[in-house]
């Protein structure tokens, strides 16, 4: 997978000309800072590598604490920063931002291909290209790490015969044969309505079923009648499935895709505090100095009361 949108451009997107607010309550005071980034709910961890990066663009030292992939319980730190103020503020929201959106997909993901899996080990769950418009490769990258499918990323990553082509090219197995008379060698899915054009798309020789909007026991006799046709075949059920359904298509079918992996996933909750404010050399040396100024001070005092008890004796 490949993307073209940098994480320079959300930084630039949020950050517009200026952190206003930051910019006038510190005017040409930039203080160093430590914050830590917290997990407030059981999840996935996703999207540390782009919180990361959106921080070292903007010059904070970032010490990630965990792995993006990895299963994490309320309370887990999963970050710490150390640097300017007006850099860990700018990033603030942009790194929360990836780290909520993807984490939330991948948590999702995750249940779901557990819950599948224990009754089928080999089905896939797979994400479709229902995605937020430049946003698609951290989406599908959130799939990945919650052991998902990313399936088809662009539309040149396959052929996929929908209905909309079969109203182009009526036949079936005639899509087929077109698709594969020019020499293309990669995959072929053929979306399919019913039975018969499930077995008409197997025998054709694609490599993909996808039943669309079957119920669950119309897919699972199509399940059978494809794999008796063409063993090779994999039959893929997408449509209508949700996670109250999902466990009655899984012993039928090698991928099972939603888009609720992607559209309507659940952010997961993070939070950024400021932590400590870390002095820099100057305001370290105007510390010592001052110490030692009151020191001296002192001690001149306890010198000069002890040289008038002296004169009084």
């Amino acid at each position: 997978m490949g993307h073209d949108t940098g994480i320079h451009w959300f930084i630039n997107e949020d950050l517009g000309r200026g952190d206003v607010t930051t910019n006038l309550l510190l005017g040409r005071r930039d203080p160093e800072l430590k914050a830590v980034i917290t997990a407030h709910e059981d999840c996935v961890a996703a999207g540390l590598d782009e919180a990361e990066e959106v921080f070292r663009e903007l010059r904070v030292q970032v010490l990630r604490k965990i792995l993006d992939g990895e299963e994490i319980s309320a309370g887990t730190e999963v970050m710490a920063l150390q640097g300017s103020a007006k850099g860990i503020l700018a990033g603030e929201r942009v790194a929360l931002n990836f780290l909520m959106r993807m984490s939330g997909i991948a948590t999702r993901t995750r249940a779901l291909v557990k819950r599948c899996r224990r009754l089928n080990p080999a089905v896939k769950i797979a994400a479709t290209r229902k995605t937020t418009p430049g946003f698609r490769y951290y989406e599908k990258k959130a799939v990945a790490l919650g052991w998902g499918m990313t399936h088809r990323f662009r539309l040149d990553d396959m052929v996929l015969i929908k209905d909309n082509h079969l109203f182009l090219e009526r036949s079936i197995s005639g899509a087929v044969r077109r698709v594969r008379s020019t020499g293309y060698t990669g995959q072929v899915e053929v979306e399919v309505t019913d039975t018969a054009g499930a077995v008409e798309a197997a025998r054709a020789g694609a490599d993909i079923v996808m039943l669309d909007n079957f119920p669950p026991a119309e897919a699972g006799r199509a399940f059978r009648a494809v794999k008796r046709a063409r063993k090779a075949t994999l039959v893929e059920v997408s449509g209508g499935i949700t996670e109250k359904n999902i466990l009655r298509y899984a012993r039928h079918a090698d991928i099972i895709s939603l888009g609720a992996l992607t559209h309507s996933a659940r952010a997961s909750n993070f939070s950024l505090s400021v932590v400590e404010a870390v002095e820099d050399e100057d305001a370290r040396r105007a510390r010592s100095l001052a110490h030692e100024m009151v020191q001296s001070l002192s001690d001149e005092m306890a010198r000069e009361s002890s040289a008038r008890k002296r004169t009084r004796l």
